[in-house]
């Protein structure tokens, strides 16, 4: 097979964290597809998260929290370099916005794209399908550009090492997420955490932000012994140091979550509202429990359901601490 001459590709994906994750098979699949540079942009507090991709060479930082005082910089900074291919991956107005600003002779939107970023690009990657992972749909800029598709994907990410955990079995806790109605009761939490330690003399480290912190404590205090409470204590780094040190992470829908599956951490995932179809942990070595409650409506939002407890708590403790044993068991 004949390799391509070389192209440069600036990619506009600013968040979320999970979202940034998803991206990572499809620049992969650009990079050896086009034989390609890639440059990435992104919102500042993920620069440095960026820069362990694996197939990053330079990170660009959207300044949005003061867009209005550095925006002729970051232009300046946007227009350094001739594009072969500017591709969002983002789908958004102010995403959008940046590929059109910079210099690119291709300018690509997914198939996902709101508001009114479908005005800005030259080219639209496929049709959005929400019945598939968010992965595999950001994978349609690689059948638009009759690029080879790879089986499986991968997650090319490099984190640094870190010294071991200690000895016996090490499992993760993620309690928190960004909104309520995800978030599965600490209570129940550290009901299975006590439950593991007695089954399988476990040892368990709790990771959060720093908004996550006093109920990290609480759920360490009703832990009690064996436990490390990491919670607003890591960067994003140091967290996808920590956990690829561990044997499993119990999450409820989180950032955290993606970075274990991202880096082949064995996940067990709890979905209140959410869908794992859309934004489960990817692959197959990981488990979903999904919520058993319906609300009976044919219709309910996003915002709605994210808000009600109902779908969350009706995950037992009993279920969890049966699946966690099986992953832990195999």
């Amino acid at each position: 097979m004949t390799t391509p001459p070389p192209t440069r590709i600036l990619i506009i994906k600013l968040s979320s964290l999970g979202d940034l994750f998803h991206a990572l098979p499809t620049v992969r699949a650009l990079k050896e597809g086009l034989n390609a540079t890639i440059d990435w942009v992104t919102q500042p507090e993920y620069e440095a998260l960026v820069r362990t991709f694996d197939d990053v060479e330079n990170v660009l930082c959207f300044p949005r929290r003061n867009l209005r005082k550095e925006l002729r910089s970051f232009r300046h900074q946007l227009q350094q370099k001739d594009y072969d291919y500017v591709i969002d991956l983002q789908g958004l107005t102010k995403s959008a916005a940046i590929a059109t600003a910079a210099r690119g002779k291709r300018i690509i939107g997914p198939s996902a794209a709101r508001e009114c970023s479908r005005l800005f690009y030259k080219e639209i990657a496929g049709t959005r399908n929400k019945e598939r992972h968010a992965a595999d749909e950001l994978m349609d800029v690689i059948r638009h550009l009759n690029l080879p598709v790879p089986n499986p994907i991968t997650f090319p990410i490099t984190f640094p090492k870190r010294k071991a955990l200690g000895k016996g079995l090490q499992i993760a806790l993620c309690p928190r997420s960004r909104a309520a109605g995800k978030d599965w009761p600490i209570d129940r939490f550290a009901n299975v955490a006590l439950a593991l330690r007695q089954q399988h003399d476990a040892t368990f480290h709790i990771v959060g932000g720093p908004d996550d912190r006093a109920l990290c404590e609480a759920l360490a205090a009703a832990i009690g012994t064996g436990i490390h409470n990491h919670a607003g204590k890591t960067s994003l780094i140091e967290l996808g140091s920590l956990l690829q040190m561990i044997d499993i992470l119990i999450t409820v829908d989180s950032g955290p979550m993606h970075m274990a599956a991202a880096i082949g951490t064995p996940t067990l995932a709890l979905f209140g509202p959410t869908s794992p179809l859309r934004t489960g942990p990817y692959g197959t070595q990981h488990r979903v429990i999904e919520s058993p409650f319906h609300s009976g409506k044919k219709r309910i939002s996003k915002k709605t359901r994210q808000q009600d407890m109902r779908y969350i708590e009706a995950i037992t403790v009993e279920s969890v601490i049966q699946a966690a044993g099986d992953m832990i068991s195999k």
